[in-house]
Order: C-alpha cells, then structure tokens, then sequence
C-alpha cells in the first residue's frame, strides 16, 4: 500500500472564579472545536467563568464523534480559520505538530508557569508530547479518559442469581478482574431471562468504519500482551503486534463477540454499546469513562442498579485510552486569546471545577485530592485506568494505520475470517508498508 502526506489527508479527514489573566490580550470572541457529547455541554458551562473575567465571548464548534475526524482535519489541512482553539483526539498530535497545524507551548508554559508535572504522566505523554514521550509540548492535558466498563448491580445482587452463578462456576458472582473471569461472566448471563426479558453478556465495540472495532479489541489485546513495538521508537512490531498473548486476545474479544452480544450486533460503537444497556439488554458494557456521570444518573439504569469496573487483566493490567488534549490553532487570528484561555484552563482551581461538572480532570491537585476516590462512584476506577492506559500510534500516518487495524480485526472477529493470527499477521505487513512509505522503516 502505497501512501502520501496528501493521501493521509484525505482519509483523516457555581463557583466564580477570580483569578486574573495579566499579561496577554483578551480576544473579543474565541471558538473553541471539539466533539459533541456530554463533556462539551460542560465545558460550555466551565467557560462561563472565563468570558465573565476575561470578557471574551465563547463561540463552540461541537461535531458528531462520526464525523468530527473529518470535519476539523480537513478545517486544518486546508488552513481554515474556524478554530481557535482546539481539542483534538491524541492520535492526532504527531501529525498535527509536523505539519504545522499546533502551536508548541513549551516557551508560553515556561512564560506562564505552567507545569507539566503538575498533571499526571500518562496524559501529558498522551494528550501533549510530540515526540510521544518527549518534553516537546503541543497541548495542555484536557480529557482524560479510558475504556472501562459498568454492569447491572441490581441483577448481580439478585440472590437466586448469585447462588446460580457459585453452583455453576465455585466462586462469587463480582465484577471480573480477569479476562478469563469477564467471558465466564459474560457467558452465564446470556440468554438468561430476567424481569421477564431475554437478556445478554456483554456489549462491546464492534464498529468498522471509524475506530470502534479497535478501541475495543485492544481493551483484550493489551492484558495479554500485545504491543505496537518490541523497542519504543523503532518499529520492529514482529512478535510484538502478532505476540502469542496477543493471538490469545484478540481471539479472547471474538469468543465474547461471538457467545455474547446482543443480536445484530455488527457494527456497534459508543452510541449502540449505551443504548444496548439503557434498554436492559446487557449484562456488562464497555465504553468511555465521560459517559459515567450520564449512566450514574440515567432513571432506569443508574443510581443503586449500575456498578462500575476497570478493565479486566490477563497477564497484565492494561487499559485504552481515550481522551484529548487542548492545542491553540496556529493559523488562529486569536494568538493571544486563545493562550489566555489555556493559561486559565490550566489553573488548579478551574481544574476542580471541570471534574465537578462532568470533566475528567488530570491536574494533580484534582486526582491528590483526598476527597477524589469518593467523590463519584467511577471515580477510583478512573485513578487505576488512568495508570494503566496504553495508546494507539500517534504517528502523523495513524489514520492509515488504524485503517488497516480496522480491516484486520472486523473481518476476524466479526466476518469470522481466518484465524487471529492470520489477522495479525496480516496487520504487521500492513503497517510495515505504511512505515516504509513515510520512511520510518
């Protein structure tokens, strides 16, 4: 597979606060782009705080998770000005910083005082660091967030169940802690009638077209083993993407695929795997840690009847990651604007206040806080995700490689194609094309 730079681009396609911001010009307005879902309805809010000190109007450019890759990178790559702030999911930093898209912040945060180590590490390599890992900084830590998973509390208290579930498999009905306890979990419940309706498993990610499939598969990939490199940093992926454990994983997600999930259930991501469990069709789901504070108090499926849990480990504890960072758009008219609103996201005070209404704060002031673990009920599963999480490549051709992911790991473990290492196999020559065409091998 042959690719270019232009090719690429193609396919990517209640608390007042104070605090003064001396030393930078306020813009009149500043747009700020990131996805629509139920954090963004947050940050509206959080913002307020910042328009009534700064007397900056806040505009929002909140697109459907569907179509926000295509939506915001192709506003970069052809150098629009809708942007002036932006927060850009973390596969997008590589490609962001060489092309130009991203204001490096290493010399404003030195200016301003802010401090990388003042946020958790995991983030800033994630959501700031190009080179990954690097002190080279293009982003302030805006989103943390993980795959995790949450589960009917209610049904798993039920004593007739608990008493089914100990005769049949010798141990306690709990939330899994191992992969192998996450399929026999998933297997009891399914097909089980309960309330007097059918019910199922697990709903997980099964999505092809975007990154669904992936973002899923490796929450079993990476407890058992599986890594992108042998060597950080140079790309030798031969028995590392196509390991032993990670044959065992990937074939570990299609047997809870395959025994599962609720019907038709071929193409599911974010929204599907919700609606799945808000209906009471799934035992156990995964999703994002940002949706847990709308499921902890949805009316039918909150409250005392949903319990959380963090994923699953096999021969290691591992997590996806998900969530985003905070870039200043280099081609923004707002220069100053835009760094006064970063300067005053970063402050330990508005960080408390983003995790209170719904935000997933990654400042230390926040996760050190005592009062952290209790203060909602995903709260310490956040904590343990967060200190496990593991990234898809963040390298500037990461659209093409999560393509060819995609492919690789539908056509498995839903189009029942090949075996699991077929599939892997398969997934390192991919990328090993990909690489050689952007001369990284």
């Amino acid at each position: 597979m042959k690719t270019t730079k232009r090719t690429l681009l193609r396919v990517m396609t209640a608390l007042g606060l104070s605090t003064a911001l001396p030393g930078l010009a306020q813009a009149d307005e500043l747009t700020l782009c990131w996805a629509a879902w139920d954090p963004a309805n947050a940050l509206v809010e959080l913002s307020k705080d910042f328009t009534a000190q700064s007397g900056t109007q806040m505009k929002f450019e909140f697109v459907p998770w569907p179509n926000f890759a295509d939506r915001i990178l192709n506003e970069l790559n052809s150098g629009g000005k809708l942007c002036d702030l932006l927060i850009g999911d973390s596969q997008w930093i590589g490609g962001s910083a060489e092309n130009g898209y991203y204001v490096k912040l290493n010399d404003f945060f030195d200016k301003e005082g802010i401090k990388m180590s003042d946020f958790a590490e995991a983030a800033v390599n994630a959501y700031s660091t190009w080179p990954k890992g690097s002190p080279n900084y293009w982003a302030l830590p805006a989103m943390g967030d993980a795959n995790a998973w949450f589960y009917r509390k209610d049904w798993f208290s039920k004593p007739e169940i608990q008493a089914e579930f100990k005769e049949k498999t010798g141990r306690d009905l709990a939330p899994p802690t191992t992969w192998d306890e996450l399929l026999e979990t998933a297997k009891f419940f399914n097909g089980k009638e309960i309330d007097g309706k059918k019910v199922y498993g697990a709903a997980i990610f099964t999505e092809r077209a975007s990154e669904g499939i992936t973002m899923g598969a490796t929450q079993a990939l990476y407890p058992y083993g599986f890594k992108y490199e042998n060597t950080t940093g140079k790309y030798d992926m031969e028995g590392a993407v196509n390991s032993d454990g990670a044959v065992k994983g990937l074939e570990a997600y299609k047997d809870l695929y395959k025994c599962c999930t609720p019907p038709g259930y071929t193409d599911a991501y974010m929204g599907e795997t919700l609606d799945a469990f808000k209906s009471g069709q799934a035992a156990m789901a995964m999703n994002w840690f940002a949706f847990f504070p709308g499921l902890a108090k949805d009316e039918n499926v909150g409250g005392d009847k949903i319990g959380f849990f963090v994923n699953p480990k096999e021969t290691t504890a591992a997590s996806t990651l998900g969530g985003q960072g905070i870039s200043v758009v280099a081609n923004t008219d707002n220069m100053d604007g835009a760094l006064a609103y970063i300067k005053w996201f970063a402050q330990p005070e508005v960080q408390k206040k983003w995790w209170q209404l719904g935000g997933y704060a990654v400042h230390d002031a926040v996760l050190n806080d005592p009062s952290f673990k209790d203060s909602q009920p995903f709260a310490a599963d956040f904590l343990v995700a967060m200190n496990q999480v593991q990234d898809f490549w963040q390298e500037p051709s990461y659209a093409i490689l999560l393509q060819a992911m995609q492919k690789r790991l539908h056509d498995f473990v839903v189009a029942d194609q090949g075996t699991a290492k077929d599939a892997l196999d398969g997934l390192v020559k991919d990328w090993t094309e990909i690489l050689e065409d952007e001369g990284k091998l």
